[in-house]
């Protein structure tokens, strides 16, 4: 079972952006996902909570373990609608079984944590109640989180005997990560310990334990790799999303080493002669998603997230002068959508007189649905007519008054993405 860190940031009485910023650089120094909370059950700042996590998870790639205030099937929905893996919800008195197993039964028995809090001093343990255990399994959670834990004989059995994975969510001020993750069913450690720190380094560091985590390692030693005359390979560098070639630099062995043991492109100069990690001078920072080899073994292809611009000219990539070109059908369907969708955005935001968009976006969203009911019953009529001609322009202006109902409510198309990839699973 890989061991993994997660990070926890406490959402109460915090700026979104500063929440923002704290998941941004977890996530960029390597850790397994965020456990990010906010119990308070006021209805408007839960909507403002939602609202954060929605625009974090538009950020930032790796699981995010939602906890607020559930008392209703319906709190769930939102919960899980904002793009996040788990919902984690603390067990008390009031627990709502039946508006869990709802849930439950809508998104599958893999989204819901339940947490108990361990600290002694507390006067009921529910966790000690193997009979409530076993009707959590019964209702389909997921997994346990633990808070507030001291380690003891008793606690070690409860744990190892659980059905499912447990979390510890701990401060490391009292325990150690070593200790927390060699016990028997625990996968994960949350914690706040970590912030600002270097967790690829943590999670090597943990290795050497014996323990094992989620760390980038070469499936090829670099003595395999087949060097040019000055002992380097070429690495061509893709934006790990849009595809697009930002750059391409050189590695030799130092550098690669570098870049896979801490997560940052980190290249060898030939002008200077000395390793270079990108965006150290001018933080545009390349993190790796995913390396890959040739079928010579003679040039690597890194995906990354970029921060900032690739090029030291302030472009995007470095490959932004053309040369020669000849006329070509150049439409990625995710991008035209992409670029479509910006559009609309860029009438929202900059309205222009005599848009139609802008005419939808004034009367509101009640016409805005009316459009789109009309269409969707168009492409219904269409369907019926053996002529597919009629049917694609019918899908296009429902696409189309989809894009401003969805720049209307604020939904993305990374977020209509992120879903149905979400639903492969299940």
């Amino acid at each position: 079972m890989d061991k993994h860190i997660i990070a926890y940031i406490n959402a109460e009485n915090a700026f979104s952006g500063s929440v923002m910023e704290q998941a941004i650089s977890y996530e960029q120094n390597g850790a397994d996902g965020l456990y990010i909370y906010n119990y308070d059950s006021n209805e408007s700042v839960q909507m403002d909570f939602i609202t954060t996590v929605k625009l974090i998870l538009r950020k930032v790639d790796i699981p995010i373990y939602i906890g607020c205030s559930i008392k209703r099937f319906e709190d769930v929905k939102k919960a899980l609608y904002t793009g996040a893996a788990y919902v984690v919800i603390p067990y008390t008195a009031a627990f709502p079984k039946d508006e869990i197993k709802k849930a439950i039964d809508r998104f599958g028995n893999d989204k819901i944590i339940v947490e108990f809090n361990a600290d002694i001093n507390t006067k009921v343990h529910y966790y000690e109640n193997k009979t409530l255990i076993e009707e959590l399994s019964e209702l389909g959670v997921a997994k346990l989180m633990f808070k507030h834990v001291t380690i003891s004989e008793e606690l070690k059995d409860i744990i190892s005997d659980c059905p499912f994975p447990v979390v510890i969510r701990d401060s490391l001020v009292r325990n150690d990560v070593v200790s927390l993750l060699s016990l028997e069913n625990v996968y994960a450690v949350a914690t706040c310990y970590y912030e600002g720190k270097n967790l690829i380094q943590v999670k090597q560091s943990l290795q050497s334990e014996g323990l094992q985590t989620k760390c980038l390692s070469s499936s090829i030693p670099f003595s395999e790799f087949k060097l040019n005359l000055d002992g380097l390979i070429p690495v061509v560098v893709q934006d790990y999303k849009t595809l697009q070639v930002l750059m391409v630099a050189y590695m030799n062995e130092e550098s690669y080493n570098a870049t896979i043991r801490t997560g940052r492109m980190t290249y060898w100069s030939r002008s200077r002669q000395e390793l270079w990690v990108k965006g150290d001078t001018s933080g545009h920072y390349q993190f790796v998603r995913e390396l890959s080899i040739d079928c010579d073994n003679d040039t690597i292809l890194a995906k990354v997230q970029q921060l900032g611009a690739a090029c030291h000219t302030g472009n995007t990539s470095c490959f932004y002068r053309e040369l020669a070109s000849k006329e070509f059908s150049n439409m990625n369907p995710l991008s035209v959508l992409t670029e479509d969708y910006n559009i609309i955005m860029d009438r929202k935001v900059n309205p222009k007189e005599g848009s139609y968009t802008n005419y939808l976006f004034e009367k509101g969203i009640d016409k805005i649905l009316k459009k789109c009911g009309e269409e969707a019953t168009e492409i219904c009529i269409a369907a019926k007519n053996p002529d597919a001609e009629e049917l694609k322009y019918e899908i296009a202006d429902y696409l189309y008054h989809l894009m401003v109902l969805m720049v209307e409510c604020d939904v993305d198309w990374n977020d209509i993405v992120k879903e149905l990839a979400n639903r492969r699973k299940s």
